[in-house]
């Protein structure tokens, strides 16, 4: 059976001496700085390639932000949370419909709203024994 890609890239992680915690921790500003700017860079990478029609660089920036975003599990000790926050978001996402089981879409660029069944995804309930964010 192939590895996840999470799996993947803790072997990366773990080869190349990058951070793996094993409980969420916010704590290093050079690697939260780190995974912001990663993850932006491949951002801009994205839209520079949709701008330019190049089918095999958007596959590239999209497979690039996966290991980024998954780099940023590891980093930052949610891994061990990260399907089940997933899950949550899913269930909520699909709350979403309209009283008449059809999505509601924004006018102009489509996107998916909120209808009135939607409920909030609960991720509290995956951050254990950290100190509450700032308000």
């Amino acid at each position: 059976m192939s590895k996840s890609t999470l799996e993947q890239v803790q072997e990366f992680h773990e080869t190349y001496g990058l951070p793996v915690k094993d409980a969420p921790d916010l704590s290093c500003a050079q690697t939260n700085e780190l995974r912001i700017n990663l993850i932006a860079e491949e951002l801009e990478e994205l839209q520079e390639a949709i701008e330019n029609n190049d089918h095999v660089e958007v596959l590239d920036a999209l497979i690039d932000l996966q290991y980024v975003l998954d780099g940023a599990f590891l980093s930052f000790g949610l891994a061990d949370v990260k399907e089940a926050a997933f899950a949550e978001v899913h269930a909520s996402n699909m709350s979403k419909l309209g009283e008449d089981g059809k999505p509601i879409r924004r006018e102009g660029d489509g996107k998916v709203m909120k209808g009135p069944n939607y409920f909030k995804p609960n991720m509290k309930q995956f951050i254990k024994n950290v100190p509450e964010a700032a308000e």
